[in-house]
């Protein structure tokens, strides 16, 4: 199954950071966020992906592509793990770019990859999220896809103060984390819905999904919505969702950013107990 990663967006959240710099290169550890979307991509068996960048986003191709001067320094400097681990990012998938010329949300943005992907069924995941799991989330989606051949998103529950900043699906639980998908509403208020299931930037969908993203209007923000098209299909077909029981980062929150790096950190045997004892000293005023 082919890939998709919508990596447009302007960052606003992130400024002045996200000025010159893609918030999809915002630095996890020491990775950018992006590499982790790949990597769940390809552990997901996607190994051809398409990344839908935008003005300013020259980086993301570049962290990509070779670096033959500075595979040259490593080799030179016997540097073998560092040159390892480039060689390893530019042979991951792979990967071709798109840029989508006008920021008009991310309908638009996937609706770019029509020609890319064809007649086939394929994977979107979202350039600034990072899903944490011992299954990829894509993994567990492409799943329940291969059974029922039906779209399939990912949805995590969000408190009610921050319904208005996601889609909201309603549905009925036909399974052990799987809902079928009643209704989908683009950033409702909390006044208008009863459900706290939020897609989470991952999704499986069928080659149908550009017929309605080309009939789509402008809905919030003045955007071609995502879920307006998914919204659409729930008249002639099954529409799935997947309670995501994992850990979902959003790059572009301050705080969800900070998050991933201390989770990701702890992880690590050589920065664990640093980090324990820095934040224990911090959260006592030392």
């Amino acid at each position: 199954m082919k890939a998709v990663i919508p990596a447009a967006g302007l960052g606003t959240r992130f400024l002045p950071y996200t000025k010159a710099q893609p918030k999809e290169m915002l630095p996890v550890l020491d990775k950018p966020a992006i590499q982790y979307v790949v990597e769940e991509a390809v552990e997901s068996g996607c190994r051809e992906i398409l990344i839908v960048t935008g003005r300013g986003k020259r980086a993301i191709e570049d962290h990509f592509d070779r670096n033959v001067e500075l595979e040259g320094y490593l080799r030179r400097r016997e540097k073998l793990k560092e040159l390892e681990q480039m060689l390893s990012v530019g042979n991951l998938a792979n990967i071709m770019y798109i840029r989508q010329k006008e920021p008009l949300g991310l309908g638009h943005a996937v609706s770019y990859a029509e020609q890319y992907v064809g007649k086939e069924p394929f994977a979107v995941l979202l350039g600034d999220d990072i899903c944490i799991d011992k299954d990829p989330c894509t993994k567990q989606l492409i799943s329940v896809f291969e059974k029922r051949n039906a779209t399939v998103l990912a949805v995590q529950e969000v408190p009610r103060s921050k319904i208005s900043s996601y889609g909201i699906v309603t549905g009925s639980k036909i399974g052990e984390n799987l809902y079928k998908v009643d209704e989908i509403v683009e950033k409702p208020s909390p006044s208008r819905t009863k459900s706290n299931l939020a897609t989470i930037g991952r999704y499986v969908f069928l080659p149908e999904i550009f017929e309605k993203l080309g009939k789509a209007v402008p809905g919030v923000g003045g955007e071609i919505q995502l879920t307006d098209a998914i919204r659409s299909l729930l008249a002639s077909e099954e529409v799935l969702a997947v309670h995501f029981k994992g850990r979902r980062y959003d790059i572009g929150d301050k705080l969800s950013w900070l998050s991933a790096n201390i989770e990701l950190a702890v992880q690590r045997p050589e920065l664990k107990g640093p980090l324990t004892a820095m934040l224990k000293d911090l959260l006592h005023g030392n």
